[in-house]
């Protein structure tokens, strides 16, 4: 089974996050964000993973370092039930439609950590939650998971429908790239390794 489990627990922030690729996209969350718990919801239900946050941080300062912390954990989770990535097909794009909305993401599980983030929001917040978290989300994903991450905005005026683009984009090309293929011997790179 490709799952893991991290714990992390700092002055700011304590949190516990499992996920299993093999899922059927099941998620339990609580992280005291509702708009997060929204868009990881989605996640998993999008990317077929199965997926448990409890996070408690320091929401009285902000949300920043939930935000953040909860992306270091994804991501690292990520990575450890990818373990050697052998017979994964590696990369994956997907576009999605949220109305008004399309977004793009494009993901290489290369073990190479780089983000593009081509998004820019029409306002500062979605309900109570900035809009600026969503790139340090994302940023903390792909660091930590090792994925070269291009996320891009093609149009949309709606900032809900703009991160919830993301956020279904994304877990479709995690789907697409993590997929086993009888067809890759060993992993999908000429070195022999990822």
């Amino acid at each position: 089974m490709r799952e893991a489990k991290i714990e992390r627990k700092t002055l700011e922030t304590e949190i516990c996050l499992a996920v299993n690729l093999d899922g059927t996209g099941q998620a339990k969350i609580d992280t005291g964000i509702g708009f997060l718990d929204h868009m990881l919801i989605l996640l998993a239900k999008h990317a077929l993973l199965d997926l448990s946050v409890k996070a408690q941080g320091d929401l009285q300062v902000d949300y920043h370092h939930t935000v953040e912390d909860i992306g270091i954990c994804l991501g690292l989770a990520l990575k450890e039930a990818l373990d050697c990535k052998k017979g994964i097909k590696r990369y994956g794009t997907a576009f999605l439609p949220m109305d008004e909305s399309l977004a793009m993401a494009s993901l290489d599980i290369s073990n190479r950590a780089y983000l593009v983030f081509d998004v820019a929001f029409s306002g500062e917040y979605i309900g109570q939650f900035p809009t600026e978290l969503v790139e340090e989300f994302w940023r903390a994903v792909a660091f930590n998971a090792g994925l070269t991450l291009h996320l891009r905005l093609l149009y949309g005026s709606n900032n809900h429908h703009i991160a919830e683009a993301l956020f279904k984009a994304f877990a479709k090309a995690l789907w697409q790239a993590s997929e086993i293929s009888n067809s890759i011997t060993g992993v999908m790179s000429s070195k022999g390794l990822l």
